[in-house]
């Protein structure tokens, strides 16, 4: 017993000794090592003996100071002044296939950002709503001998990313890749062979097709989508807008494989093709690059212009639906993207309900009269006439008032326009943001695509904010008595029954959904 207390002790002292080490250490100033130059900016011997030296020694007070940037006091900086913008080196060329090519060098990350633009949205299916959608989704279900797990296990080992997807106006393909040889070239070489040589394969297609269908039938389920098929159709009856990406179960019932190789053979051709690069490569590598995606693609020219809508006259639309919301949607045709009062409409939307909080409308609606959580307003410009579209929900007891104050909200904004306060306050908070769209390479890609598809000049960002900081309050007036007509404005309304006569809606139609917007 008393040698095992005894043992007790000793390792109790030890333990204390132990820990006493290791509190004298904690405590101990380090000696203090010296300072290395970045390697951006490096120094000769001397200097940095001389740097060393200093540390080592009696420090200057304000050595700290001078190795930090000096932070500018909010209170200092010109509100009125919009800030710096990244300077964007955009250059444009034509492969010999047709492919227009947009490329901008970016050395900061070792990667490279694709995007491939076709003119083969929705608005190409024709008689086949749900064509588009159907070709877009399969590119990446196989090609050669590889079916869709064993695509994604490839671009998984060489690091990069795949991208697809479909919309009104446009279908778009996209890659990520590293820009070391070894991993740049296999993956540009499978993204090139799912692009142009697909297989459709037949189990593929009839699991996406199955999964559209079961979309559909999801959507009777939801009154937003309902709201926004109903829009569109009536907004574009006989238009190609005017038909459901998604398609109809009927449409894709009848969908043959054949039917998407003859879709891609047309519409995924080089002639109508744009590709945006952005990205650590320089211009002989990006010609390179695009040319060689341009070859694999099949041959054919670019695709027709979508033909403009024709003009509608006012309607009322009420879809019933059970619930104790109504959802409400308002709106009429807008501007395509090339039109030149494109800068005074997307500033005036943003006074009117695009900016959120402080907007007109959520100030009526929500603020002053507690009609809805949200409220917002869209400009959608596309290659044809896109629309311009308020939506909101309310209870059903409330559904008439909240229309007649978005109508007044609007035709008062129409005669009047917005105050020199609202403009300047949305001038500032667009220069603020738009820097983000050129933030990183993948914006900045999406950008360039956008430029590409719709035919921009390259200094198209820079000119939309000049044309910003130059607009008046009677620029965005005028500009929206030019192209908002009230005797157009079309009113879809969806939840309980209406206890009294609507208009009569412009030729139901199949209902539509909503198509990507694109930054200015």
């Amino acid at each position: 017993m008393a040698a095992h207390s005894a043992r007790r002790w000793t390792a109790a002292l030890l333990t204390l000794a132990v820990f006493a080490v290791f509190v004298w250490l904690l405590y101990e100033p380090a000696p203090q090592a010296p300072i290395p130059a970045p390697a951006e900016h490096s120094q000769p011997a001397a200097a940095t003996e001389a740097v060393s030296s200093e540390v080592a020694g009696s420090e200057p007070p304000d050595a700290v100071e001078e190795l930090l940037p000096e932070l500018e006091s909010l209170q200092s900086v010109d509100l009125d002044q919009p800030p710096a913008r990244r300077n964007l080196d955009l250059q444009h060329w034509v492969t010999e296939q047709g492919a227009r090519v947009y490329f901008m060098a970016a050395d900061e990350l070792p990667m490279l950002d694709v995007q491939v633009l076709f003119a083969a949205g929705a608005s190409r299916d024709g008689e086949q709503p749900g064509l588009a959608m159907m070709t877009n989704a399969m590119l990446n279900e196989g090609t050669g001998n590889k079916d869709t797990g064993a695509i994604a296990a490839a671009f998984e080992q060489l690091g990069a990313e795949f991208s697809n997807s479909s919309h009104r106006d446009m279908a778009l393909v996209g890659l990520r890749s590293l820009t070391a040889a070894d991993k740049l070239d296999p993956a540009l070489a499978l993204f090139s062979s799912v692009v142009s040589r697909p297989s459709f394969p037949d189990e593929a297609f009839e699991r996406l097709r199955n999964q559209l269908l079961a979309s559909l039938r999801l959507r009777l389920q939801r009154p937003a989508s309902l709201a926004s098929e109903a829009f569109w159709a009536d907004l574009y009856p006989d238009h190609p807008y005017g038909s459901l990406p998604e398609g109809t179960a009927e449409s894709l019932g009848q969908l043959q494989i054949d039917d998407l190789r003859r879709f891609h053979q047309q519409y995924y051709s080089a002639g109508n093709a744009v590709i945006a690069m952005v990205g650590a490569i320089d211009r002989d590598r990006a010609e390179r690059i695009a040319q060689r995606l341009a070859d694999a693609l099949p041959a054919g020219p670019a695709a027709e212009v979508i033909p403009e809508p024709a003009p509608i006259a006012s309607s009322h639309r009420h879809i019933d639906f059970d619930g104790q919301q109504t959802h409400v949607l308002v709106g009429q045709h807008g501007i395509s993207r090339h039109d030149p009062d494109y800068a005074a409409l997307y500033v005036g939307n943003q006074i009117l309900g695009g900016s959120g909080f402080g907007s007109r409308l959520m100030e009526e609606i929500r603020e002053t009269r507690g009609l809805s959580y949200s409220v917002s307003s869209r400009l959608i410009p596309m290659q044809a006439t896109g629309p311009v579209m308020v939506s909101m929900q309310t209870r059903a007891d409330q559904v008439d008032l909240a229309l007649s104050v978005i109508h007044e909200s609007l035709d008062r904004f129409i005669s009047e326009g917005p105050t020199e306060a609202e403009l300047i306050r949305t001038k500032r908070q667009i220069n603020g943001e738009f820097p983000l769209s050129t933030a990183n390479n993948a914006a900045i890609v999406a950008q360039l695509g956008a430029i590409g598809f719709y035919g921009l000049p390259l200094n198209h960002l820079q000119l939309f904010l000049d044309q910003v900081q130059a607009l008046t309050t009677e620029d965005i007036q005028q500009a929206f008595a030019r192209h908002f007509d009230p005797q157009q404005r079309l009113v879809i309304t969806v939840g309980p029954a209406r206890a009294i006569p609507e208009q009569p809606a412009v030729e139901p139609a199949d209902t539509l959904d909503e198509p990507a917007e694109l930054n200015p």
